[in-house]
């Protein structure tokens, strides 16, 4: 019988024989399948001890409990705790899992995708007593498709490329392996390993830098949790995606393959480098037309006064204080500032 249920007609969460009315935490597992609350559970259990263990956190509400408002010092708390948390060796995996599929599943939403996500990352899958496969997505509902993906938030795994292993030396995780290891154990028909930008080996971002296809073996992917930035992720899984649903059961040209895998990343690259450049501009712009607003403002402003100083010889205290401060223009420039910030927003 499952620890945790939900009281839907009152918004109530149920552990067993307690019921705890509270907002974020009935929004939180309702959005979480029946099957997976018990193991969201543990996992927010686990991470709630660590950040109580942790003495910075009682220092820190202390510190803010007279600077901040509830709602703001709460935020502020999980972003930080978060923060803690995440470069943590034992939760930063846990974290790292939860993200990308809360990332996945938007992307699913925007793209108008039937694909569905499992998490799988605690549990052995074909391979016996083997958990490599963090997520697995399964294609277009029920077609049987799948693309395994194995997160490593972790600098000490390597590019492991077949040519510079050694067969010889101690068995080590490299990306290589938990690219076929993940494929075989999730049984899939592609695979993605992602790497953070803040937690990868030199070599593999040397290597990679920000997306790689690997021809019969998977595509490596880095993104920048911290700053939110999934976008190798999103070109990664719609090739990983193209390729599972489209490779037949044929012997490929994987040299043919590599060069039209490699040019589609390429163009991915070059439209969103050009999207972020449009919108740098248009903020560019933004500012340059500003500058020219205060210059227009201020040369009416000053000729007005300058005029009225030719026709009267003189300017009173309180017209050199009106002159001097330039509240008018302040206020003028403010409905302009309004008008140009809704220039293409």
């Amino acid at each position: 019988m499952p620890l945790v249920s939900l009281d839907q007609k009152n918004s109530r969460v149920q552990f067993g024989a307690f019921e705890v009315d509270n907002k974020i935490l009935f929004e939180f597992f309702n959005k979480v399948p029946a099957t997976d609350r018990d193991e969201q559970l543990h996992k927010a259990l686990y991470i709630g001890v660590l950040a109580l263990m942790e003495d910075r956190l009682s220092s820190f509400l202390s510190r803010t409990a007279n600077e901040l408002g509830t709602e703001l010092e709460s935020l502020k708390l999980i972003f930080d705790m978060k923060k803690e948390l995440f470069y943590r060796s034992a939760v930063k995996g846990v974290l790292a899992e939860a993200d990308i599929a809360d990332f996945l599943s938007e992307f699913f939403n925007r793209q108008k995708l039937a694909d569905r996500i499992e998490l799988t990352g605690d549990r052995a899958g074909a391979i016996r007593r083997n958990k490599t496969g963090d997520i697995v997505c399964h294609l277009a509902g029920d077609s049987g498709k799948r693309i395994a993906i194995e997160c490593k938030f972790d600098k000490s795994i390597r590019l492991g490329d077949i040519q510079t292993k050694d067969v010889f030396t101690k068995k080590a995780d490299t990306a290589w392996s938990q690219l076929l290891e993940a494929q075989a154990n999730r049984e899939g028909q592609a695979g993605i390993i992602v790497f953070d930008a803040s937690l990868v080996d030199n070599s593999i971002l040397a290597t990679v830098q920000d997306l790689k296809f690997l021809p019969g073996i998977g595509l490596i992917a880095i993104i920048d949790s911290q700053k939110g930035d999934y976008r190798n992720l999103a070109i990664a899984y719609m090739l990983a995606r193209d390729i599972a649903l489209n490779a037949k059961t044929l012997e490929l040209d994987t040299d043919v393959l590599k060069i039209i895998v490699n040019r589609l990343i390429k163009d991915a690259r070059d439209m969103a480098l050009v999207k972020h450049l449009v919108n740098a501009n248009i903020d560019n712009m933004k500012q340059i037309l500003a500058q020219i607003e205060k210059g227009i403002l201020l040369a009416e402003f000053n000729q007005r006064y300058l005029i009225k100083f030719l026709a009267e010889g003189t300017l009173t205290k309180d017209d050199m204080l009106v002159f001097y401060a330039g509240e008018e223009i302040k206020e003028r420039f403010r409905l302009v500032e309004r008008e140009i910030s809704d220039l293409c927003s």
